[in-house]
């Protein structure tokens, strides 16, 4: 009779024990939550909330024998290189996470690279820059296409169809405009078209009717607004129109129509040629747009389902890898996954030609008129051309 008892006692104890047992496994999403860029940033952290929500109500991740439960730690970096490095020294040297979701900007991921790569931290960056991915920085991803993936295919489609011939620009004047600057320049040449009329500005601008003006001064008869925060893009789009401006308004990259259409208004943005990294009516995009609607009560941003993705691949390859500690071995794991079933299609890894290493994402995107506010599908699209 003692020893059944003393069974039993062992058994009641056992229950709290492993409950208890499971251990946290703490992701950062070091993120632009305030300002222009707050919308991307936003729709990263949640993206990563939700991906972590889904492993977490089937009772953690499990890796290597053990079930995690993962908690998102979430800081803004206000889209400014001198706070991303305060938060990344935050994130990696007193919440000791491995994995960082972010930063949005080109500035900010440069800035905090020296930091996660030396402690081999994996990042998955929506940062534009080609400098972000190169050889000698191992532990950063890229989860999103970018206006070097994409720029060309869709400008040679809205170039041709739109009989195009001299554009204006306006950019931030920051490392990400500079870029993108550079790979429009060449990508319009490419499409017989010419990026002719180009103006760099401070990001807390607000008013751009002088460089408008200057622009259209020049007979542009396009407007491309690529490397633009969503609300930067929409004041764009306004004043544009304000001043009298009738020519097509193109945004080649970065996904931010409803946030344009919401500063903008619909009758300014009515006819522009967006680019937008999600096909509405894919089921798997259904899906995962219902789910944000339902935790957040509003619209994704275009660039979310990237890193639910991009999170739910970390998460596959800490369980290949066995281990969610040893990020040699989880980034060998993450850079070996192929025709992964994400929100957005079958993804895989590209970027050896061009980076030097296989850590951009190669997925599909696409090239929409806005109709009554609305993205309205007019060209499907691979890195080797639109149709």
């Amino acid at each position: 009779m003692k020893i059944k008892t003393t069974v039993v006692l062992l058994a009641c104890l056992a229950a709290p024990l492993s409950v208890s047992a499971q251990e946290t496994l703490n992701i950062g999403a070091l993120v632009t939550l305030s300002g222009a860029g707050a919308s991307w940033g936003q729709g990263m952290k949640n993206a990563a909330e939700i991906a972590a929500d889904e492993v977490n109500e089937k009772g953690g991740l499990e890796v290597g024998g053990k079930k995690y439960k993962v908690n998102v730690i979430a800081y803004d970096d206000k889209y400014q290189a001198n706070e991303a490095v305060t938060v990344a020294n935050r994130l990696v040297f007193e919440d000791k996470v491995q994995y960082i979701i972010g930063p949005v900007g080109s500035a900010p991921v440069l800035a905090i690279q020296p930091i996660t790569e030396k402690n081999k931290v994996i990042v998955m960056t929506l940062g534009f820059t080609s400098k972000a991915l190169q050889k000698e920085k191992p532990f950063t991803f890229r989860p999103n296409v970018t206006t070097a993936e994409v720029s060309q295919p869709q400008i040679d489609w809205v170039v041709g169809s739109q009989g195009i011939k001299k554009v204006g620009a306006l950019f931030p004047n920051d490392e990400t405009g500079q870029q993108i600057a550079i790979d429009l320049k060449a990508a319009y040449k490419h499409a017989g078209a010419d990026l002719a009329a180009v103006e760099f500005f401070e990001r807390d601008r607000v008013d751009f009717v002088p460089l408008l003006t200057r622009m259209a001064a020049r007979g542009i008869n396009a407007i491309e607004l690529d490397g633009n925060s969503p609300t930067t893009a929409g004041l764009i789009v306004k004043q544009a129109r304000e001043i009298g401006f009738t020519g097509n308004i193109i945004r080649t990259g970065g996904p931010a129509t409803q946030e344009i259409v919401n500063v903008a208004g619909k009758e300014a943005a009515e006819g522009m040629f967006v680019h937008t990294p999600i096909d509405a009516e894919l089921d798997s995009t259904k899906a995962y747009t219902e789910a944000y609607a339902t935790k957040y009560k509003t619209s994704m941003n275009g660039f979310s389902p990237a890193f639910y993705d991009g999170t739910r691949m970390l998460f596959e390859a800490m369980k290949r890898a066995g281990t969610t500690t040893d990020t040699d071995k989880v980034r060998a794991e993450l850079e070996k996954i192929t025709d992964f079933s994400g929100s957005l299609g079958k993804l895989n890894w590209t970027g050896q030609e061009m980076y030097g290493s296989n850590h951009q994402l190669n997925a599909p995107f696409y090239v929409a008129e806005v109709k009554d506010g609305k993205e309205v599908i007019r060209a499907r699209c691979t890195v080797s051309g639109c149709k």
